[in-house]
């Protein structure tokens, strides 16, 4: 079934429909992984997207229970360039067409994705609909739609909720995370409780944390800095906070770190840091539309991660503040391993 892309620029992409058949508009995103489409189809930071992928085609594995980074995946819609009709004939996996009709999650294939790549490398913020018709009628729609602020309040949890085990006790502040963060402080034997975005102090201090989380999500520091502000205030030196992805940028922005502009957004798997002391470099999995000067850091770190695209900071960790800050996910998933050691760094710092 013929189906369209409408951007808010007047251009107009046919291609393919599958997936749910409903009128979708979100702000459109290139998603440069070639592998983990299911991971980053359901990766809150993701929120109201249309995200377009880069690999030739997507489909192939199919959709497992594992790897949801969270249940019910607020994505706008996907574009690809191609879509496997074929999956694994085991019965503990589903079609990606079945799943996106189940979650209601409209998609196009045969899009010139490269296209849409040139247009999004040019252009910061595009506007876009997937629809039924490329007509003044649909422009007119696009063009009147306002996308939302604030997803985070969305996305987040609304009530707490724990991910038990035995260890050390830590309290994560969810502005969208990914199960699979949960699931490698798990692996630590960290006993972590969820908390929505907006969780107060006491909140916080009534579980007597021995460490804080301020997790990834979708959106800009400066949505979140309002609930935010008094939770770094009351517990920065107190207790470790570490910050991830938009945490990452809430934690720079409240120690007065300039946060500056990437020519592109980074939502991929494939983004490589340098660990600063060492030399190492790391493949990274990021989703962010920022990183920090290194310049304005006034402070004197242990370590220090930067993005070898830019030379802007996409971590840092000082254990006498006992602050950590990442741009990119540690777990990766999709992505490599190669930052898992940040987890250890962190649990460490709880003592």
């Amino acid at each position: 079934m013929k189906r369209y892309l409408i951007l808010e620029d007047g251009s107009s992409f046919e291609g393919e429909g599958f997936g749910a058949s409903i009128i979708s508009t979100g702000e459109l995103a290139i998603q440069t992984g070639n592998f983990g489409y299911q991971e980053a189809l359901t990766d809150p930071t993701n929120a109201g997207k249309i995200l377009v992928f880069t690999a030739p085609m997507i489909g192939g594995n199919g959709i497992n229970a594992i790897d949801y980074e969270s249940i019910n995946p607020t994505v706008k819609g996907i574009i690809a360039n191609d879509v496997a009709r074929n999956i694994s004939d085991s019965e503990n996996f589903q079609d990606l067409n079945s799943f996106l009709q189940e979650k209601n999650i409209p998609a196009l294939y045969a899009v010139d994705t490269r296209a849409l790549v040139h247009l999004l490398i040019t252009e910061k913020t595009i506007k876009a609909s997937i629809m039924d018709a490329s007509d003044a009628h649909a422009f007119d729609q696009i063009k009147a739609l306002v996308l939302p602020k604030n997803k985070s309040a969305a996305v987040s949890t609304k009530n707490a909720y724990a991910a038990p085990n035995v260890g050390k006790t830590v309290a994560v502040l969810d502005l969208g995370l990914k199960h699979s963060m949960l699931r490698e402080l798990s692996l630590r034997k960290i006993n972590a409780t969820v908390l929505p975005f907006d969780a107060s102090v006491t909140d916080i201090d009534n579980l007597r944390p021995d460490g804080i989380i301020i997790s990834g999500g979708p959106g800009k520091a400066a949505e979140v800095k309002a609930t935010l502000e008094p939770v770094f205030s009351h517990f920065y030196g107190k207790y470790p906070i570490w910050g991830i992805g938009l945490g990452f940028l809430a934690l720079s922005d409240y120690l007065n770190f300039e946060l500056v502009d990437l020519p592109e957004e980074f939502n991929g798997t494939n983004y490589p840091v340098i660990e600063q002391n060492c030399n190492h470099i790391w493949q990274t999995a990021m989703n962010i539309s920022q990183l920090v000067l290194a310049d304005s850091v006034q402070m004197e770190m242990k370590q220090e991660y930067f993005d070898l695209h830019s030379d802007l900071l996409a971590g840092f960790c000082n254990p006498q503040k006992k602050i950590i800050g990442t741009a990119f996910n540690a777990e990766g998933a999709p992505g490599s391993l190669d930052a898992l050691s940040i987890f250890d760094d962190f649990v460490k710092m709880m003592g």
